[in-house]
């Protein structure tokens, strides 16, 4: 019987998930059939919304997701949809500016970042479904939990701040170098070629940084299940050398698509990985300090501090690796 309950949730979750972008697709799309219309007429709705494509955007994120999700969530008690929409809008996000009749790029550097994307996305999608045993909504964020026991009544409202206007901020301001490669044309030059490299060079790491740590969760389970002794630490692969090869993987991406937006005369786009960087350190303290609250695992992730780089993977320290 749970089963089945489990069953219909997962699918209700998930028809829900495919639904709740469409008032703004379908809103874009009425804009360009209004634009793409011979005879058209703009009103001054249609005529905000060629000229203020950055703001357009924003509008109807904030509409579909800050106010819509956050209903859900509320209704549902748990805010578990922006995850695996955090994978998901970039790639609509990138879509959008193509597409907009504003748009001006070269376009073999746009179909270039736009496969870059879908890799990216792909990639994060995969690693979320792979991560919730490939269910829609069975949970939500751990720490958007661990927020709502300390905010208690107050959290209804906090919510709406804490987890959707802040997705907003970063996933706006992460965007920001795909919309200036497609409001500015010019020629491909060596900087986009590094750039290609330093974005592919963080899928990588990140693919086989979750990877690990998935197949590190998966055989403690296996351990448990038997009644063995479990790992307390993971210190083989990309883990030996950094203790989060996937934040660190994560932020090469969006450092990459800066380095394009740069290159293109709009350093300032440099913003957005910069407060991305600042939220993954907080996320890594947080993350740090679970951890150290197991007591089981306590004295033997501090040591892995002492002798593991943070982010960038770096030699291991001599006087951990000669005790073990």
């Amino acid at each position: 019987m749970q089963k089945v309950k489990s069953s219909h949730s997962n699918i209700k979750n998930a028809i829900m998930a495919f639904l709740v972008p469409l008032p703004s697709i379908l809103f874009y799309l009425s804009f360009l059939g209004h634009y793409n219309d011979p005879h058209h007429t703009l009103s001054s709705l249609w005529s905000w919304c060629y000229d203020h494509p950055f703001l357009l955007a924003n509008v109807l994120f904030f509409f579909n997701v800050n106010v819509l999700f956050w209903v859900i969530g509320l209704l549902q008690s748990s805010h578990w949809m922006i995850d695996p929409y955090w994978t998901v809008i970039p790639l609509m996000l990138i879509h959008y500016y193509a597409t907009h009749p504003l748009a001006n790029y070269n376009l073999s550097r746009s179909k270039i970042v736009i496969l870059l994307t879908w890799v990216w996305s792909l990639r994060l999608t995969h690693n979320y479904f792979r991560r919730e045993n490939w269910q829609w909504g069975a949970r939500e964020d751990w720490r958007f939990t661990d927020m709502s026991h300390q905010y208690g009544h107050h959290w209804w409202w906090i919510s709406f701040f804490a987890v959707y206007v802040a997705q907003q901020v970063f996933l706006m301001g992460l965007s920001l170098p795909v919309y200036i490669i497609h409001i500015v044309e010019a020629p491909w030059s060596i900087w986009d070629f590094v750039a290609v490299a330093v974005c592919l060079t963080g899928i990588i790491v990140a693919y086989y940084a979750d990877t690990q740590l998935h197949e590190f969760i998966t055989k403690n389970a296996e351990l448990k299940a038997s009644g063995k002794p479990t790992l307390l630490t993971l210190e083989k692969g990309l883990w030996r050398y950094s203790r989060h090869p996937n934040y660190f993987g994560e932020q090469l991406f969006w450092w990459g698509l800066g380095i394009i937006a740069w290159s293109l005369g709009h350093g300032w786009t440099f913003v957005g990985a910069l407060v991305n960087s600042l939220c993954l350190a907080y996320v890594t303290i947080l993350v740090e300090e679970r951890m150290l609250k197991q007591p089981f695992r306590a004295e033997a992730y501090r040591q892995y501090q002492k002798a593991t780089s943070v982010w960038i993977p770096w030699f291991r320290s001599e006087s951990k690796d000669k005790t073990n």
